[in-house]
Formats: structure tokens, sequence, C-alpha cells
């Protein structure tokens, strides 16, 4: 089976890259392990997205920002609202405090499928599903090029599918360590300082420091079931509990019910509040928390270094031993949960003495479908990855290191990256793995997606599509986000289609400035920025415009703010800073206001490439 484009990995990344590719007009096969599309999105239970607080007006993709009006539309049309959740232009169908819009991943999931349906009709996509890469063959003369890919489904059969251009779309890297030798072509876990220059880097490489997986899970507030509610608990529940230490307080939550920041409502999907409907008769919220990590080891290859020489060692158990017993220790969690928890006073959060679990929490199956209650797939945060021409630095994005040491300080934005392809914004979050790496949670500044980070050291038709670009173990802790994974994903998608429709490779646009401008107008018009400017969105008349003239280094905002003012009237000294970049047709003096300088100056450096 030939196509152009083949992405192994249906995640969020894996979705978007299937989409962008396939409405640029290339034939794509997309595989998948499960029955369900989106990753992060659905089938690992994130559905409260971690996103930015510019989210819905600024900084997602045209794409990302259709489905999260598709999961708001769903629900305004499934079932009838409260007053109050009628009248929201941003319906929030849980209330969580983690994000601005939650959502059953179930809802998530039909989103995606639907979504895609046209293009596998069209014939422009075909989707595998219950199906994974299980082999890589090389090309014979220079070995830096996939030929094939063997893949394999739930029956054993297996195909050999031939793409031009091959996107490892997988939440751990999974295609690397099949067409690529770890040091050379990809890493695991954190660099050491020696090699990046970060400041919070360990001083030796630790490839057991991975950040730890999580099977989220959901729960009812059902105190009418009370009565059965209460699950049994799993066989090593003392072993689990113990390793777990499980608990409430992490990071920013308050109380379980209690305070600022509940642990109730974290990652609520659904709120009774929001509803007149008796299909939802009570609270549902996803558990995805602290105490739900999993500390006992993780997915890619490493247990924890031996107590006496503090080396990593190669971990002996296989994935589906380590993810049955992190199963079993969300299981613990709920079973800790109704049984054992402290209960808190609910007018002032204090813990009531002799008072312990909650059997109204009722575990709710339904929403994945799956024996015992857990996602489908565990939440992963972070992966193998590539070895790029241009790897991402800690450096580059935080406002102020570990220790306090000033990085981006006052600016507004990261630093600034020439060959961006795409823009995120989130904290660089590292949770406590269980292999003595403690936790971390830093402010970054608003950032760029770089094209260098893209494109592998060697080979030359591998793409990564998901959280397996060329960050490191720090930056991943920050690119690993949802809407970030989204655009990564897209990105790449474009990147191979753009590629092939003119006869270009990713490396010659990376050297090229002319090839990256015309790229990069390609991505524009396909609805993704590059270039933080809040106040100019997608849909405004000069967002090409004022994106084009960012990525020319034009200082067009103030560096301590994320504003353009696109209804300023320009200064004659701006025009003359402006005009220096475009050819001798650029009038001596404009008149109006900063959007329209920034359109008639586009105009001029379209109509000079032609």
């Amino acid at each position: 089976m030939n196509f152009d484009v083949l992405i192994v990995g249906g995640t969020a990344g894996g979705t978007a890259a299937a989409m962008a590719a396939a409405e640029a007009g290339v034939s794509v096969c997309l595989i998948e392990e499960t029955d369900w599309l989106g990753g992060q999105l659905t089938t690992q239970g994130v559905c409260t997205p971690d996103e930015q607080q510019h989210i819905e007006t600024f900084g997602g993709t045209r794409r990302y920002t259709e489905f999260r009006n598709a999961v708001r539309q769903y629900y305004r049309e499934t079932y009838k609202l409260s007053a109050t959740a009628q009248n929201s232009s941003a319906l929030n169908p849980g209330a969580c405090w983690v994000s601005r819009l939650s959502y059953e991943p179930k809802v998530g999931a039909e989103i995606l499928r639907e979504r895609l349906r046209s293009l596998v009709e069209y014939g422009l996509l075909q989707i595998l599903y219950r199906t994974r890469a299980v082999a890589c063959i090389l090309d014979a003369e220079t070995g830096s090029r996939i030929e094939t890919v063997v893949v394999r489904d739930e029956d054993g059969t297996e195909q050999h599918l031939k793409a031009r251009y091959v996107l490892d779309a997988t939440d751990l890297g999974d295609l690397l360590p099949l067409c690529g030798a770890e040091g050379t072509d990809w890493t695991v876990g954190a660099e050491s300082r020696a090699e990046t220059g970060e400041p919070d880097a360990p001083d030796a490489a630790r490839p057991d420091w991975v950040q730890p997986f999580t099977f989220p899970f959901a729960l009812e507030w059902s105190p009418e079931t009370e009565a059965t509610n209460v699950i049994t608990p799993p066989d090593d529940y003392a072993e689990l509990k113990a390793l777990q230490k499980y608990h409430i307080k992490h990071g920013a939550i308050t109380g379980l019910f209690f305070g600022r920041a509940p642990w109730w409502t974290y990652r609520r999907v659904l709120a009774k509040a929001n509803f007149d409907d008796p299909r939802i008769p009570n609270d549902v919220a996803m558990i995805n928390t602290a105490g739900n990590d999993y500390y006992g080891g993780n997915l890619i290859g490493y247990a924890p270094g031996s107590p006496t020489s503090g080396q990593p060692q190669r971990n002996e158990d296989t994935a589906e031993t380590t993810m049955a017993r992190a199963r079993r220790a969300s299981l613990g969690y709920v079973y800790w949960l109704q049984t054992e928890c402290p209960r808190e006073d609910p007018e002032t959060g204090a813990i009531l003495p002799g008072r312990t679990g909650y059997p109204e929490f009722r575990l709710r199956t339904d929403l994945f479908d799956t024996a015992d209650g857990c996602a489908i797939r565990p939440y992963i945060r972070e992966s193998r990855r590539i070895r790029s021409l241009r790897p991402i630095l800690e450096q580059e994005i935080v406002v102020k290191d570990f220790q306090g040491g000033i990085h981006r300080g006052d600016n507004a934005r990261a630093a600034f990256m020439p060959d961006s392809v795409g823009i995120g914004h989130y904290a660089l979050d590292i949770h406590p793995n269980g292999h003595g790496e403690p936790n971390a949670y830093v402010a970054t500044r608003p950032f760029q997606i770089p094209l260098g980070a893209l494109i592998p050291v060697r080979l030359d038709n591998l793409l990564p599509a998901c959280k397996n670009l060329g960050v490191t173990h720090l930056t991943n802790g920050a690119y690993r986000l949802h809407p970030i994974e989204w655009n990564i994903g897209e990105s790449a998608g474009l990147l191979a289609a753009y590629c092939l429709r003119n006869s270009v490779t990713p490396r010659e646009i990376y050297a090229a400035p002319t090839e990256l401008r015309a790229f990069q107008q390609f991505l524009l018009r396909d609805g993704i920025a590059l270039h933080w400017f809040i106040d100019v969105p997608l849909q405004h008349f000069a967002f090409e415009a004022v994106q084009t003239l960012a990525a020319l280094s034009l200082p067009l905002a103030n560096p301590t703010d994320l504003l353009f003012r696109p209804d300023d009237l320009i200064s004659s000294q701006e025009w003359q800073t402006w005009r220096g970049v475009a050819p001798a047709g650029a009038p001596a003096v404009f008149s109006g206001t900063r959007a329209e300088a920034a359109l008639a100056l586009l105009s001029i450096l379209l109509k000079d490439s032609l």
C-alpha cells in the first residue's frame, strides 16, 4: 500500500496532522492502536485541555478552534442547559478551573471521527484502527530514509506500508527505536547540563528521569448510590498505597471540595449546575492528579537507579506489566478516596477527626467503556525525542529558572524564532517521577515552535508530529500540552504536504530564507499563527500581514506586552523602519493605521516575489 504521507498514531498531533495533510490534497494513511482518535484529548482522559489564557481569541490554530467550537455546539444541541449556561458564549460544560473547556471523552472522539469522515469518503485519507507499527525498513544505500513501515493489526495480520513521508505521532516516539539509534537519532530522559547548557539540567544525563504517566478515571458524586459505590480494592492495594502515598493536596489544589482551587472541580467534565436535564443528575469529574500519577516505573525502558550507584538500569518489566500495575494504582486511589481519604468540613475545609472516606464517589465505567473504568490509554507526558537540527532550550522560554536566575524576565515573549511554524504557551511543568527528580513548575513566556525542531539530524523523510520533536526533557514540560501538540502535528502534516507539492525537502526549506518565507505564508493562509500578537486574531484582515512582517524581525510591538495595536496610527518613524524591508516601490510616506500599513507593505512584498 502506497501513500504520500503515513502517520503512525492517532494522537491529538496525529489526528491534526491527518486533517491538515489530507485537506492539502495529498494521500494519507493514519494508523491507530485503539478505536478512538485524539490521544490525550480522548483516549487518555485529559478532556479538560491544558491551554493558555488567550485561547478563546488567540493562540489556537483554525482547526483546533473548530474542534473547541464543535464541543460546545454538541452540548448545546444534545442537552437542555441551565439558563446561565445557555447565556454563556464560552460554555464550559464541567465548569472546571484548570481549563476553559471540558467534555466527556466519547464526545471528543466522535467529533474527531466525524471531522475526518469526509476525507475518508473522498479517498484522501485511510484510517487503520487497532493497528500498530512493528518495524521500519530503511533504504539500503544510505540508511537515512524510511522505505517501508510494517504494521500489525490485533489479529496479527501484517501489512507493508510505503510513504514518501512518515510522521511519528505516537505518544512515546514508538518509531524512533525502529528506525534510528539512541543517542544518535533520538534521546530519552534528562540531558546533562554540559550537553544543553540549561541551568536546571542535571550534572549527568539521567535517562530514567521521565515524567510519570497516569491512568485517569471518572467519578460521579452520587450519594443516592452510596451503599453500592465502594469498589473491591486491588489485591496489591497495601503495596500500591505505600508506593503512591495517596493524597489530595498538590500544587495549586487547596482541598477536596474547599478553597479557591478544589480537587473536585479541578478537572470536572460535567457540572450539574450547567444542565437542566435529567440525564445529568450529578457532577462528574475526571481524576488526573498527583494521587494517580504512577511512580513505579515508566514505559520507555528505564527503571530507577540502584540505591548504591545511582545509575539508571534497564526496566525488566514489560510495558504491559507496568501499565497493568499503573491501572491498579488508579483503582487503588478510587478505593482510598471511598474509604480512607480524610473527610473535610465543607464550610472550613478543616479535617474532621475520625471521619474518613467518601463512599458518595461512584466510579463511572461508561465514560471509556473499559472493564475497570480507567482511561483506554495512559496519559503520557513525555516521549522519546528526535535529535533535531534546532533543539529548544529552557533558557529560551522561562521567565526565571528553578533557582531564580532571570532569563526572559520582563520580555513578553520567549526568544524569537525566525523559523517559527506555530506557537504555544504553558508553564514548564515537571511532575515528580519516583526516580528522584523533584517537582518543578516555573513560568514561561509565550513561545514559538521552530521548524528546526521538526527536522531530524539524520533521517530524511521522518517528521515528529507529537511530543517527540526536538525539545529537551525540560522544555518538553512546556511543549507537551494539548493545543501545542495539536499545532506540532498540524504543522508537520502541512510540512509534508508542502514538500510534496513543491518538490522541496524540509532541510531545503530550513536552509533557504526564501523557501522558509514561502512555507510560512502557506501556514498562515491555512490558519496557523507564527508569532504572538493577541489583538490581531486569525480572522483579522491584517493577520497575514502582521505575521509576515514579524517573521522579518521588524520591531512591531513593545517588548513587554503581546499587543500589535492595529488601530493606532502609524508614526512616520515606524513607517520608515518598516519600509526598509520592502523593495524600492514602497512609498516614502504612509498615512493610516498600523494594520493598514502592514497590509500595504505585505502587498508590495508579495508583488515583488511574483
